[in-house]
């Protein structure tokens, strides 16, 4: 997936969750919207270079988007939790991730169940088989060396996705989570159970009951983010 064009520059302090700001390399101070609810452990780091989108619109309140971040050990980080559902629409449809491939129709945040949205909707199997309901997460959170973990914080509203899609495979449908590792030092993919106890138990929960897990890294560079190789996932 193209990413719009991005000014780099160096975080000074990322607060109220959902502000930054940064000196940008222009010289000018700017304070950022951060699209991101989780906590960051690992991925914002005061002092370390930061690439912004900016937008003037005036139906915004802040002209500049927080999308990448930067390891101190040099990873490129995508922080923006709005892109990752683009990213892997794309990979699926470009046939990209195996466990999704077999699918004529994609479609984008659909409504299903009692109140529930589904990230992708993938329909007209090739082999006549059921929809595909796949709800896709950004793992962000290093827990060792290689291991990224979701989710960064109590996430109540991920263990209700794991129960609503666990009800979708008793329907007949087929539901997938793809964790994508939004930076590349990340070769392993599990549940935070330290952090969210919960959410582990709901996603095994969820498994025993027939919905798939599968995840993949992303290619993370400064104009475009792509879907790379799968990875194992140790539930």
């Amino acid at each position: 997936m193209r990413l719009p064009t991005l000014v780099r520059g160096v975080l000074i302090r990322r607060y109220k969750r959902f502000l930054a700001d940064v000196d940008l390399d222009t010289g000018e101070t700017v304070t950022a919207w951060c699209p991101n609810p989780g906590r960051m452990t690992g991925c914002a780091f005061p002092g370390e270079p930061v690439w912004l989108s900016h937008d003037p619109s005036p139906r915004r309140k802040l002209a500049w988007t927080w999308e990448l971040g930067r390891s101190p050990d040099g990873a490129l980080i995508l922080v923006n939790t709005q892109r990752p559902n683009g990213v892997v629409a794309e990979a699926v449809e470009n046939g990209r991730i195996a466990a999704l491939r077999g699918y004529a129709s994609l479609r984008r945040e659909v409504r299903y169940g009692t109140g529930s949205r589904v990230d992708l909707w993938l329909d007209d199997a090739e082999d006549g088989g059921p929809p595909c309901l796949v709800e896709v997460k950004s793992v962000t959170l290093p827990v060792g060396e290689g291991v990224g973990a979701f989710p960064d914080s109590v996430s109540a509203r991920g263990r209700r996705h794991m129960e609503a899609l666990a009800v979708e495979v008793a329907a007949g449908r087929r539901a997938v989570v793809c964790f994508l590792a939004s930076r590349p030092d990340i070769e392993v993919v599990r549940p935070a159970d330290e952090i969210d106890p919960a959410y582990g138990a709901a996603l095994r929960a969820a498994v025993e009951a027939g919905v798939e897990v599968v995840a993949v890294g992303a290619r993370v560079g400064l104009d475009q983010v792509v879907v790379g190789e799968a990875l194992p996932v140790l539930l």
